[in-house]
């Protein structure tokens, strides 16, 4: 796998797992349950993108920077997992690394773009673009951030808030997810497969990944349990994610 000067958490030995951290988490933070796959002969490397953990600051989150930097990293040929704003990341980074890509799974990516034929897609991108503009202290923006995304902040672990409060700026001085023409044509042309997976907890988020889904060409699979925060379900995400990489091989 080529080098990279991003900071990453690594288990395992075998064939190569990109996975990519969503919004105000890093690696370590999001992929913890997805650990034990390392024992299925993959190697798991959770980055850490930048602004986040151990890798160079940044004014705020790009997802095109994003594609540049796992573009190098999958090297001559890795999985990739991205969830949600990561998703966006692994999204064009698939698309311009086609050959080295193995697979895809996004995670509820912030498709955003594609909500304009569902009302509740709508909706849900309404509101979070609501909170993304509201001037409110960073602890009281975390909270309805989260809450608009699907994500409980009462389910998270003792403390997260008080983490993350560092990182909102990365987050609000980021690019967009809704400002973004999505390589999907050259996704629906490529050949390695393709997963859309939500948490089945917001029919707007559902709206948007079975349109991505259906424009690239991708499988489409509901994991409940723990709303955005997919990953968090361990095993039923994993044996999902397990199905899609053996496939692939």
């Amino acid at each position: 796998m080529a080098m990279s000067e991003l900071s990453a958490t690594t288990w395992g030995a075998g064939t190569p797992v990109v996975l990519v951290h969503g919004s105000l988490a890093t690696g370590s933070d999001e992929w913890p349950a997805q650990q034990p796959l390392a024992e299925e002969g993959f190697q798991l490397r959770a980055l850490d993108r930048r602004g986040y953990g151990q890798s160079p600051a940044a004014d705020g989150e790009d997802f095109l920077r994003d594609a540049e930097d796992i573009a190098e990293i999958v090297g001559d040929g890795s999985h990739l997992v991205g969830h949600s704003y990561g998703g966006l990341g692994a999204m064009f980074a698939a698309a311009r690394r086609p050959d080295a890509t193995l697979s895809l799974a996004l995670l509820e990516p912030p498709a955003f773009s594609l909500a304009g034929r569902d009302p509740a897609a709508e909706e849900l991108v309404a509101g979070i673009r609501r909170i993304w503009e509201q001037d409110l202290p960073d602890r009281e923006w975390v909270v309805r951030f989260l809450e608009a995304v699907g994500t409980d902040p009462d389910s998270l672990p003792p403390g997260f808030l008080d983490e993350v409060i560092g990182l909102v700026p990365v987050l609000r001085r980021g690019r967009p997810p809704w400002e973004v023409d999505l390589p999907l044509a050259e996704l629906a042309s490529s050949d390695f497969p393709k997963l859309v997976v939500t948490g089945g907890h917001n029919a707007g988020f559902d709206a948007i990944c079975d349109e991505l889904a259906e424009r690239i060409g991708a499988a489409r699979v509901v994991v409940e349990g723990a709303g955005h925060e997919i990953q968090f379900t361990g095993d039923p995400i994993n044996d999902v994610l397990l199905d899609h990489w053996r496939q692939a091989a």
